[in-house]
C-alpha cells in the first residue's frame, strides 16, 4: 500500500510543489517584470514569483500574473561558485527552441536574457505547461495497461528525439566533433575532481578504467542527446498517456544516441530504495516491459542496433551520475545548493559510483 508521500508525488501536476524564493536565490522582481514587459508579447503585471521545489542545478521559478503563468530557468544566484561549462541555460533555450519544429514535445520558448545586469544572472522564460509529472517509476495507482502506455510513450519520445535531423533542426554546431565518450568521460572526470569533498575509490578506478574500455568506434548516427531523459523530466497530459513537454535540457548536446538511451535504461538496474529505479520489481505484474523488450521497441523505432557491451554503457552513465551527484554535494558544502533535497542527493554519489564499478567489472564477461 503506497504511503501519502508517494501518492502526493505521483499526483503532482507539472509545476506544483512551489515554495517562497530562497534567500540566496532572490532577485529584483520589479526589474524582471520591466524586462518581461519589454520582451515577452502580452506580458502584464503585477508579477509574483515562486520557486519550484526541484531543480538541483539551475533554479526554476513560477512567474504568476493575473492573465497567465510562466516558467523561468536561471543560473544560480550571484554568490554561487559555478563549475566550468555548468549551468549553460542559453543552451537549454537554444535546443528547445530548435526542437519546437520537430516531433519532440517541448515547452514554447518565449525569451532569453543573457544580460546578467537585469536580475544578477542569465535566465530564460518559457510557457507554463499544465500536466502531470510522475515521480515514482512504478506508477502507483495505475492499471497494468496504463503503466504500459506510459512506458511506451516514454520510448516513443526518446526515439523521436534520436531521430531528429540535426542539420535540418539547425543544431549541427550544438556539440563538439570527436569521440563523444572521450569528451564526456574527460568532462565528468574534471567536474568530479573539481567538486570532490571526500575520497571515493570507485570514482578513481572509473576515471582510469573508462577511457581504456570505450567500445571500438563504429559508424553510427550522431543525434541530439538529452543527457537526463527520465520519467520525472517529462510532463504528461493530465488524462492521457501523452508527453506534452520534455524538461531539463541542461546536459543536452550532440552525441551517441545509444549512450543517451542507456542512461534512460538505468532505471531497470537501480534500486528504488536508493535511487529512482525499478530494479527488483515485478515488471510483468505491473505491466511494465522488461529492459530487453523496451530496448527492442526503441531499436524498431529508430533503426539502431546495440553496438558494444551494454554493461559499458551502463557503467559510463552511472559514473556520470555519480559525478553530477558529487557536484550537488559540493554546492551543499559551499552553501549554494538550490534544493532542500540536495544533501540527500549528494550522499548518493558514493553508492552510485560503487554500482558503476560493479557494472564495469561485467564488461567482456
Amino acid at each position: 500500500m503506497q504511503n501519502n508521500e508517494t501518492q502526493k508525488q505521483s499526483d503532482y501536476s507539472a509545476f506544483e510543489g512551489t515554495r517562497p524564493v530562497q534567500d540566496k536565490q532572490r532577485f529584483d522582481t520589479e526589474a524582471l517584470a520591466s524586462w518581461l514587459a519589454a520582451n515577452v508579447d502580452g506580458f502584464g503585471g503585477p508579477l509574483s514569483v515562486e520557486q519550484f521545489a526541484g531543480g538541483q542545478s539551475n533554479p526554476t521559478f513560477k512567474l504568476v500574473t493575473p492573465a497567465r503563468s510562466y516558467v523561468m530557468r536561471a543560473k544560480p544566484g550571484p554568490a554561487a561558485k559555478l563549475l566550468p561549462s555548468a549551468h549553460a541555460i542559453e543552451r537549454e533555450y537554444r535546443v528547445m527552441d530548435a526542437l519546437a519544429s520537430t516531433d519532440v514535445p517541448v515547452a514554447r520558448m518565449l525569451a532569453l536574457c543573457e544580460d546578467e545586469s537585469v536580475i544578477g544572472r542569465a535566465f530564460y522564460v518559457m510557457e507554463f505547461v499544465q500536466g502531470r509529472v510522475l515521480w515514482d517509476q512504478s506508477l502507483p495507482g495505475m492499471t497494468r495497461d496504463e503503466r504500459a502506455a506510459i512506458y511506451d510513450e516514454m520510448n516513443r519520445v526518446i526515439a523521436a528525439l534520436h531521430s531528429v535531423d540535426v542539420e535540418a533542426a539547425g543544431l549541427s554546431g550544438y556539440g563538439k566533433p570527436g569521440s563523444y565518450f572521450e569528451r564526456q568521460i574527460g568532462r565528468w572526470s574534471k567536474q568530479y575532481v573539481a567538486s570532490e569533498t571526500e575520497k571515493i575509490d570507485a570514482m578513481d578506478r572509473l576515471i582510469d578504467w573508462l577511457p581504456q574500455h570505450i567500445p571500438v568506434a563504429q559508424e553510427s548516427k550522431v543525434s541530439v542527446v538529452h543527457g537526463d531523459y527520465r520519467l520525472d523530466n517529462l510532463i504528461f497530459h493530465p488524462h492521457e498517456p501523452r508527453v506534452l513537454a520534455v524538461l531539463d535540457w541542461e546536459l543536452s548536446t550532440l552525441g551517441d544516441p545509444l549512450a543517451d538511451f542507456a542512461y534512460h535504461c538505468m532505471a531497470w538496474h537501480v534500486d528504488p530504495s536508493q535511487f529512482r529505479g525499478i530494479a527488483g520489481l515485478d515488471w510483468a505484474a505491473l505491466g511494465i516491459p522488461d529492459e530487453a523488450a523496451y530496448v527492442k521497441r526503441y531499436c524498431e523505432r529508430t533503426g539502431f542496433a546495440i553496438e558494444g557491451d551494454w554493461n559499458f554503457y551502463l557503467a559510463y552513465n552511472m559514473f556520470r551520475i555519480a559525478a553530477i551527484l558529487q557536484g550537488i554535494m559540493k554546492r551543499v558544502v559551499d552553501g549554494t545548493a538550490s534544493s532542500e533535497q540536495a544533501v540527500d542527493a549528494g550522499k548518493r554519489a558514493r553508492p552510485m559510483a560503487e554500482l558503476a564499478w560493479q557494472y564495469a567489472q561485467k564488461v567482456g564477461r
